[in-house]
This record gives C-alpha cells, structure tokens and sequence, in this order.
C-alpha cells in the first residue's frame, strides 16, 4: 500500500504508486508514528521542490517528526500545485527560477519568502485550490503550464497537451480549450520569462523532444 504522499496538479496529496522525479515539502504534516497524514495539508507558506539526491541523504519516509517527504511526477506538476524551488538544495534552478519571476514583474528580485507570501495567496482559496482564468490560447502558453477541463489536468510542451493520470502521462487527444488554469500566475510569469522546469521524459516520447523543453 503506497503512502499518501504524492501530489497532483490540484495541490491534493493522494496514495498512488506513481513514481516521481521530484521530492518536496510544505513541513510537517503526518504522524511519524502510524504515517498518516494529518487533517491539515500544510503547515508552511514555503512550499518547495526539493531533488531526491541531495548529496546522497536517504531519508526514512514520513518516520520522523521532520519535514513530510512528498512526490510529484515532474516539476511542472508541482509547480501547478502551489510548490516553488527549493534555495538549498536546487539552489541554481531556484535563483533562475526568482530571475525570471523578478523580469516577468519588472521588480527586484524578490526574498524567498515574499514569493511564498504571494504564492500562498495564488495556490489556495478558502483552503481549497484556487483555480485561475487561462490568460491565453493553449497553444500559446509556455511549455510547462497546466490547465483543467473538468478534473483532469494537461502539462503544455511544444503547443500540445498531455494528459496527467495516476500512472504518468498519457497522449491527449486535440485540447480545444480548457476551463482553468492550475499553475499560479506568478509561476505562470516566470515560465514565460524563460524558466524551464523540469519534465518527465514520458514527454519525449509522447511528443517528441523540443529543444527548448528541460527534460532528465
């Protein structure tokens, strides 16, 4: 029975067996000793994206009263969930990542924490996900957006929409329009600005493999 600790573009953290590429955290929000989750889902505004092999700690999941260790399949699922780069152990994909956040907004480069004040007003209404207003034709957002229609979400590369289920990505038919965009405005901004998050290799073969896409 795999634990409850990965995360979908909806900001939910599920029990799936669905590998990820991508560990993070939003503090300590389980039960060390039954490795439950509590009633809360988060007990920090840093929400980060953190590496699985950061100078090759391995950690005991959910087994101490640390950090709750969560998954997400690729970066452009957590960062549609609410989540950010984390400034110690992705140091040099967090810094580009607030460059391109300070040129989208024609500002200073913002503290970590003014970004996750901003964020956390983005990612949540009333404790739920707040869903925002799609600012453009899909075709033209940038690679790594993610949009709803209905509940399923699509991670945009290369102008085209895939689908994200519980056991990866799978094609997508045509996407004419979809109701909501998922990722964060301010995120959305930085994608814009030339922030290339990190996308699950499924992508290379559903889509092939755009040079301007960052896979692993």
């Amino acid at each position: 029975m795999p634990l409850q600790n990965r995360v979908t573009p909806f900001g939910e953290v599920v029990a799936i067996a669905q590998r990820g590429l991508l560990i993070g955290n939003r503090g300590i929000i389980h039960d060390p000793a039954t490795k439950r989750l509590l009633a809360k889902r988060w007990a920090s505004r840093a929400w980060l994206v953190c590496t699985c092999d950061y100078k090759g700690r391995r950690r005991d999941l959910m087994a101490n009263r640390s950090w709750t260790e969560l998954f997400f399949l690729d970066e452009a699922i957590a960062l549609a969930a609410g989540h950010r780069p984390c400034f110690l152990c992705r140091r040099d994909a967090a810094e580009h990542f607030r460059a391109c956040w300070a040129d989208h907004r024609g500002e200073a480069r913002p503290s970590a924490d003014r970004m996750d004040i901003i964020l956390h007003g983005e990612r949540l209404s009333r404790s739920r996900k707040r869903l925002h207003p799609i600012p453009a034709p899909l075709t033209d957002l940038p690679d790594g957006a993610v949009v709803a229609a209905g509940r399923d979400a699509f991670t945009l590369c290369d102008g085209r929409p895939h689908h994200w289920t519980e056991g990866g990505y799978v094609p997508a038919p045509s996407l004419d329009r979809a109701d909501w965009l998922l990722t964060p405005p301010s995120t959305l901004g930085a994608l814009r600005s030339g922030y290339r998050p990190m996308l699950h290799p499924s992508l290379r073969i559903i889509s092939g493999r755009p040079e301007h896409a960052r896979f692993v």
